[in-house]
């Protein structure tokens, strides 16, 4: 399976760099997991941030950052199979899930629920 790896990125943080890097932190922590099950784990982040960069976004939350940052993700959810939502706060993690449950996608709380890919 592709999971998509929602959760906090930037909620929470005011904006602080320290926080959204361990932010990004947790999101990274859950991808080893899921790959050592088997499935392809993939967080909004790694493909939006160097788009973001490359658009000419000066700071979080600019146009440029607006235009990619959440679509990225919606987009990535057309070809999920499934969810992992880690803990925390996030508006945009759940309007994750909620795009995600309108797909008929399985949504997990915990990598411990997802099964071992079959071989």
């Amino acid at each position: 399976m592709l999971i998509l790896i929602a959760g906090p990125y930037r909620s929470g943080t005011n904006d602080d760099p320290a926080l959204i890097s361990q932010n990004l932190h947790n999101l990274e922590a859950a991808a080893l997991p899921i790959f050592r099950k088997g499935h392809i784990p993939i967080i909004g982040e790694w493909l939006a941030l160097p788009l973001i960069h490359l658009a000419g976004s000066t700071r979080i939350g600019d146009d440029a950052w607006q235009e990619i940052q959440y679509p990225v993700a919606h987009r990535l959810l057309e070809k999920c199979d499934a969810v992992l939502r880690i803990e925390g706060a996030s508006k945009g993690a759940d309007e994750d899930v909620r795009i995600a449950k309108e797909r008929g996608l399985t949504i997990y709380y915990n990598t411990e629920d997802i099964p071992n890919a079959e071989s």
